[in-house]
């Protein structure tokens, strides 16, 4: 019965470890994404097609 107990323990410290990652990954990418779309509507004037 504690081998299930461990088994749970760890899964449930993965997926938190994982959660965690995923949030921190999204804001670094969304703060890059909102900065690199800040600098193409700045410099908007200069594109042409």
């Amino acid at each position: 019965m504690e081998k299930v107990y461990q088994s749970m323990k760890s899964a449930g410290i993965f997926n938190l470890v994982m959660g965690i990652a995923t949030i921190l990954f999204g804001a670094i990418a969304g703060s890059f994404a909102i900065v690199h779309g800040a600098k193409l509507l700045r410099r908007k004037n200069e594109i042409t097609f």
